[in-house]
């Protein structure tokens, strides 16, 4: 069965941020229609691929996509025209091949990934099926655990705290919507704690409060206090993560962090975790130290992997090279997804297959500047990675992705 593409048309939309990014319509022959919105990150790894944007100074601060948009409406919409939508590892192959770069510098991996998630969404809705279900195949689909941020520091907010989320992690619901009560509740307690003790409860960019604070571990203490007000505890209900992007704190061969002016050496910063997992209930860590210390991630997996969840972000970018060499050196024990550091749908799916087979979990996960577009809630069902990051219960863009997640549950009638 033969449906074939027509027309590829890109535009410039505006990301949670008040930015640009692209957005990709594909148009089949049958007049199906898919579409794909591109998130952006504030805080991205040196390995990441290659965002195309115009740096006009007139335009948006010079963050303009129409540099993108024009290769959308012109190259690969002439690459494109007449391929089957259902080969989407042919189309991702022609986009990167014809990209021709290792990190798709050259038709921008914001252009690439638009094509592909919309040839996606046009597939999916030429069949009259859902998403997860195309992408997933003859998989079994299971709803992740979310991962919610529902307190912001580092470069996602403008307060005085270095770790750039404190996320609250409901091991113990048996279902996403029980997840959902669960975590908002939480939220809402913190909020009120927050408001009681005189402290801001402005959010940051993925929705979590951004209060000024005297240092992490009261972050973690106010966390702990809003899961027990709102009548839960932290031995079978919820457990905490937090995600350093301690890439952001490196400086020359040290660790500074940048808000409150404490350095670290590798091993001193290997302790301040260590410490912080015996002392808290703590489910996992994302960057916890820098992109390119391999040997200190080495170090930090040894002595913590086996009791804590350690996930690599800026040091896998969601790239299947930088992930095997990852394995092979016993550098942390998961990988955070996100599909725009790498360009591809294909891509993505190869990372989070190369991490199943090799024992590593995978964590779905949005950007902090995000969209409408709901694709990681279908690719975290349809691959089963277990669990989801989309930010704190509020902000359109953030609860777009766990709503489609409670509608995916209803659809499945699945339970856990």
């Amino acid at each position: 069965m033969e449906i074939c593409i027509k027309e590829v048309h890109g535009r410039e939309v505006l990301d949670s941020r008040g930015f640009p990014t692209v957005e990709c319509d594909v148009i089949l022959y049958d007049g199906t229609i898919g579409r794909g919105i591109v998130p952006s990150g504030a805080s991205t790894g040196s390995f990441e691929a290659h965002e195309l944007r115009d740096k006009d100074p007139a335009r948006f601060q010079g963050k303009g996509v129409l540099r993108a948009v024009g290769m959308l409406n012109c190259t690969i919409n002439e690459l494109l025209s007449g391929i089957n939508v259902l080969e989407q590892r042919k189309i991702d192959c022609i986009l990167t091949d014809a990209d021709g770069t290792i990190n798709k510098q050259n038709l921008g991996a914001n252009a690439v990934l638009a094509a592909s998630i919309a040839c996606a969404h046009a597939a999916a809705n030429a069949l009259g099926i859902e998403l997860f279900q195309y992408l997933g195949g003859f998989t079994q689909p299971d709803i992740p655990i979310p991962m919610m941020n529902i307190l912001n520091g580092g470069a996602h907010a403008s307060s005085n705290i270095d770790i750039q989320e404190f996320m609250i992690v409901p091991i113990g619901s048996n279902a996403f919507a029980t997840s959902m009560r669960w975590c908002s509740e939480v939220y809402h307690a913190l909020q009120s704690i927050l408001k009681n003790h005189g402290l801001s409860t402005t959010v940051g960019d993925e929705g979590g409060f951004a209060p000024d604070l005297p240092h992490n571990e009261t972050a973690i203490e106010l966390i702990l206090d809003a899961i027990r007000l709102a009548g839960f505890n932290t031995e079978h209900d919820f457990k905490l993560s937090m995600d350093a992007a301690a890439s952001e704190w490196v400086n020359a061969g040290t660790y500074i962090l940048p808000k409150q002016g404490t350095k670290y050496s590798t091993d001193g910063l290997i302790d301040y975790w260590k410490n912080l997992s015996d002392q808290y209930p703590i489910f996992s860590i994302e960057d916890p130290l820098g992109e390119e210390d391999w040997e200190g991630w080495k170090n930090l997996t040894g002595q913590i992997g086996s009791d804590t969840i350690l996930v690599g972000d800026d040091l896998y970018v969601t790239n299947a090279a930088r992930l095997h060499k990852g394995i092979s050196e016993g550098c942390g024990n998961a990988i955070l997804i996100k599909p725009n550091q790498i360009g591809t749908l294909t891509e993505t799916i190869d990372a989070v297959l190369l991490a199943r087979a090799n024992g590593f979990r995978s964590i779905m996960s949005h950007r902090s500047g995000e969209t409408e577009d709901t694709t990681i809630a279908d690719l975290a069902v349809a691959l089963n990675t277990g669990l989801i990051k989309s930010g704190a219960p509020a902000r359109g863009e953030r609860t777009c992705k766990y709503n489609r997640l409670l509608r995916i549950e209803e659809t499945l009638g699945q339970y856990r």
